[in-house]
């Protein structure tokens, strides 16, 4: 078998894809990383070399398993655009990221894979994909990578414990001990728990005095309540503006394009809003097109009133809204089918265009960890140094990826904040060990 089939196989117990047939354990490691996806990998295969031992300890029969699936299977690696570009990506966490993007860019990211022999190409939305179409060739070369560096790669290996003591940490799995001068919690964070990333990550840090903020499912299709759209699944609608009331108080706003499901609704739209939903929350939906709700209740106005005698939903139609959904709306506002603008009533009329342009649905929460692309929440920010990725108040432990209090938008922006935050500990860690 060569080097590239051990690589990639699936790893059986006690197997460590650098060669080695024995846990290390009397070893002293520069970095032990807890994670075998693209942050720990990443951050592995960086920081290697020059006498640093560097471990990855991963529970899963092989690495990369989230990675592998990101992107449909093609790897959304990240996205064009300036950096500066990017902050915006990421919530309230744009801020925080600022020194990690900027020390590794998005062009960085693409030359690293682009001198190992993947090109990537961006497609009409700016998503920069490998021209191969598969996300296990990004994976295979993050894995040739720690095996030219020398790191050691042990999987099907959890980690059960982690203690500090007198400068070093103390990283137990049922296979014994080892011992690093960093450690570096790169587990991702709870969506798709059948990879690997299960939360794990969060136990481990709140366990070390690190402050966790509240988890959630991000990235998620949302659930409506009392549901009103069943029975139109699969009717998508362009650059909606989703406006996100809690308390009867505006606290997000977003615009992107949105599809119905059998419960609620998905799309880029609603996805990005997704981070911010709870339950009881209310999220306006303005269906009909138009810069803005006033804009758009105007447009409709006009329409109705120019109807006179021809039915609603046949004027309604210049709308581009689809039939079936103007149906929806006419039982939804009392309205007959066949019933024209000029009779109709003006209450019946403001109801309807409420419907089209701002469209009340009470959130029941989102899909849940097993479709969701992401996880809010997570490792507070607050309690990491923005420029190494390294603990305020316990020196030589670092959180990197999607176990931070981070969360991008889809488009490749998770991926570049794992990269990048990667990068930021890797340094720090050669500059710790020089």
């Amino acid at each position: 078998m060569n080097t590239n089939d051990t690589l990639t196989q699936d790893m059986s117990d006690k197997t460590i894809l650098s060669g080695r047939d024995l846990a290390n354990t009397d070893t002293r490691y520069t970095a032990i990383i807890i994670g075998g996806g693209p942050a720990g990998l990443f951050c592995a295969c960086r920081s290697a070399g020059d006498n640093r031992r560097i471990l990855v300890l991963e529970k899963m029969p092989s690495c990369g398993r989230k990675l592998c699936i990101t992107g449909a299977g093609k790897c959304n690696l990240t996205h064009t655009g300036r950096m500066a570009e990017f902050l915006s990506h990421y919530g309230d966490g744009g801020k925080f990221l600022r020194p990690a993007l900027m020390n590794f860019k998005n062009t960085d990211l693409l030359e690293f894979f682009r001198e190992r022999g993947i090109i990537f190409t961006a497609d009409e939305n700016g998503k920069y994909f490998p021209e191969t179409g598969t996300a296990k060739d990004v994976l295979s070369v993050l894995l040739a990578e720690c095996f030219r560096t020398g790191v050691e790669i042990r999987c099907v290996e959890a980690v059960q414990s982690v203690e500090h003591t007198d400068g070093y940490f103390s990283v137990r799995t049922a296979d014994g001990c080892y011992t690093t001068e960093n450690i570096v919690i790169a587990t991702g964070g709870a969506s798709y728990p059948t990879t690997g990333s299960a939360g794990d990550g969060y136990t481990l840090a709140g366990r070390l005095g690190l402050p966790i903020t509240e988890t959630g499912p991000a990235l998620a299709a949302v659930i409506i309540r009392d549901y009103p759209f069943r029975g139109l699944t699969g009717i998508s609608f362009d650059d909606v503006l989703l406006s996100l009331y809690r308390d009867d108080r505006k606290i997000r706003e977003v615009r992107g394009d949105i599809i119905l499901t059998t419960n609620g609704i998905s799309g880029p739209g609603a996805l990005h809003i997704s981070r911010y939903v709870r339950d009881g929350d209310c999220l306006h939906a303005g269906f009909a097109a138009g810069t803005d709700e006033t804009e758009a209740r105007k447009h409709i106005t006009e329409i109705i009133a120019e109807g006179k005698n021809r039915q609603v939903k046949t004027v309604l139609a210049k709308t581009e809204i689809p039939a079936r959904f103007i149906l929806r709306l006419l039982n939804l506002a009392g309205i007959a089918h066949d019933a024209t603008c000029a009779h109709l009533t003006k209450p019946k009329r403001n109801m309807l265009i409420s419907y089209l342009t701002d469209c009340p649905l009470t959130v029941a929460g989102t899909e849940g960890y097993a479709t969701a692309m992401a996880t809010r929440g997570g490792v507070a920010r607050d309690a990491i140094r923005q420029k190494t990725m390294e603990a305020k108040d316990v020196p030589g432990l670092y959180c990197i990826g999607e176990v931070l209090d981070i969360d991008g938008d889809t488009g490749g922006y998770n991926l570049q904040a794992a990269f990048s935050t990667a990068a930021l500990a890797a340094d720090a860690i050669i500059l710790k060990s020089a």
